[in-house]
């Protein structure tokens, strides 16, 4: 039977009453009443194929992150860009972090791709080092870094970033750098890369409404690039109707709520400081996340993730991640009603385990 590795998975969960999921990172602020109504307006369209150049989508996009429009190839969720990237590029040798997010890899396997790692370390902080530069080598095809990175919600310095891609332009190395937590950092203009799109067409750089708008069942990601034979090329090698109509409109309705974004980051930011608090207060150790989600060791119990399943609260287990054991966990940043029952029950299990040690 296949392995489902992600977090979200609220429907193994269901049959617990009250189940707060705390392994999915999604804007606590929930999907905006614009968006909502948007759903339901198009449904009268959805009698008709979708637009398979979502044509309005795009014009608005193109207009909100001041790119040409025919930078921007959507799909149904920024994974299923990355499967499409896969297809479109046939790498035959890719450099990934370690941890990094799953889909990176098992996309590349799909079309035979030879994977190395660069092994992030726990003494650096799990941040990219300047050494990463001599794993650029000519017979790569592709790099991928995520910015800020998943599990750990670091960012990778800027000036070495910015040296990767310059090196990956002089080798001609395809470099993806996924962003799809970025809008959810305090300086996400300073960090993003989307500038360099024009000057550097070996950039790819994965976006999506998901986590932002707290809309991952609608599925609406997009990749920018100024690579147009690229775009061309995503275009061909999938299905045309990739974007559904209600999906179309939601991400529509969606790019007006530069308000709703800016009440998020500033929740998230006081939220994470909170939660951060507590998991340090109870022997976790911390890395200093910049995104809505915080990744942390606590080597005991080894049970964690189970214990606090069976008190409503799931949690993501890193166990999976390339170059990580068993004791390291991720969990979403809420809203403060939740993150104080979720501190009561991590509390518990903590104080349960001290009182067994006595």
């Amino acid at each position: 039977m296949y392995t489902y590795v992600h977090g979200g998975d609220v429907y193994t969960a269901s049959g617990k009453n009250n189940i707060v999921d705390y392994s999915a990172n999604i804007n606590p602020l929930g999907l905006p009443q614009s968006v909502k109504k948007a759903i339901v307006k198009s449904l009268n369209g959805c009698v008709d194929y979708p637009d398979p150049f979502c044509r309005r989508l795009s014009a608005k996009l193109a207009k909100f992150l001041a790119v040409p429009q025919d930078y921007i190839f959507f799909s149904n969720g920024a994974a299923d860009v990355l499967f499409k990237l896969a297809l479109a590029l046939r790498p035959k040798k890719a450099l990934l972090l370690a941890p990094t997010f799953a889909d990176y890899e098992k996309a590349l396997r799909s079309v035979d791709c030879d994977i190395c790692y660069y092994l992030l370390q726990e003494a650096h902080g799990f941040e990219p080092q300047p050494d990463i530069l001599k794993q650029l080598t000519a017979d790569l095809d592709m790099v991928v870094i995520c910015n800020p990175n998943n599990p750990t919600g670091k960012l990778i310095d800027k000036a070495l970033l910015e040296q990767l891609i310059a090196k990956c332009k002089q080798l001609n190395i395809r470099i993806l750098i996924d962003e799809c937590f970025m809008d959810f950092v305090a300086e996400e203009k300073a960090y993003s890369m989307v500038p360099l799109l024009a000057a550097n067409k070996q950039l790819v750089i994965l976006k999506a409404f998901t986590k932002t708008y707290a809309m991952p069942g609608l599925r609406l990601g997009y990749c920018l690039t100024a690579d147009e034979a690229l775009v061309l090329r995503l275009h061909e090698v999938g299905q045309d109707w990739n974007v559904s109509t209600p999906a179309q409109e939601a991400g529509i309705a969606a790019l007006d709520e530069t308000a709703y974004v800016a009440r998020a980051k500033a929740l998230i930011a006081k939220e994470r400081r909170y939660l951060t608090n507590v998991l340090q207060k109870c022997g976790a150790a911390t890395y200093g996340s910049e995104a809505n989600y915080i990744f942390f060791k606590m080597p005991q119990p080894l049970d964690l993730k189970e214990q606090l399943a069976n008190k409503g609260f799931l949690i993501r287990s890193c166990a999976n991640y390339h170059n990580l054991q068993g004791n390291y966990y991720r969990i979403a940043v809420k809203r403060h009603a939740d993150n104080m029952r979720f501190a009561k029950a991590l509390k518990e299990v903590h104080n349960a385990l001290i009182d067994g040690d006595n």
